[in-house]
């Protein structure tokens, strides 16, 4: 594949990652969305469908996965890597949802800080913001 196709491809797949993110509120059910833009360290916990919400942040999760192994297979045209990655996300999900359900089923205010961390690795591509700079070096140094 010529690099300027991919380059427009990884382009067009960073524009998805920046529409899931703009138009979070229309696509999700997520009420942390509001809840977390407030001062919710002085507020209770927003009432929320528990299984609605876990549907719709590992829906967003998926999302974020795909066009982050697109964007990490475009710039570094290694399978290893992105069989690798599935690994690392695969095993990421399950170590985050289990904490998230946690603070959702069992909100106390003193938690929210760490979950609105541990939420945030959910719906957020963190993996690639990780996994770039780290198969980059790993591609200088091989």
């Amino acid at each position: 594949m010529p690099k300027l196709t991919r380059y427009i491809l990884v382009f067009l797949l960073l524009l998805v990652l920046v529409a899931i993110r703009s138009f979070e509120d229309l696509l999700f059910y997520d009420p942390y969305l509001t809840f977390f833009e407030n001062d919710y360290l002085y507020i209770d916990n927003p009432r929320r469908e528990v299984a609605k919400l876990v549907f719709f942040t590992s829906l967003r999760y998926m999302l974020n996965t795909l066009t982050s192994l697109g964007i990490l297979y475009l710039i570094f045209n290694d399978k290893i890597m992105i069989k690798f990655s599935v690994l690392l996300y695969s095993i990421a999900y399950v170590l985050l949802l289990i904490p998230f359900l946690y603070f959702v089923i069992n909100p106390k205010q003193e938690d929210y800080y760490l979950f609105f961390n541990i939420r945030r690795f959910l719906i957020q591509p963190i993996g690639l913001i990780l996994l770039l700079p780290a198969f980059y070096y790993y591609k200088l140094n091989r």
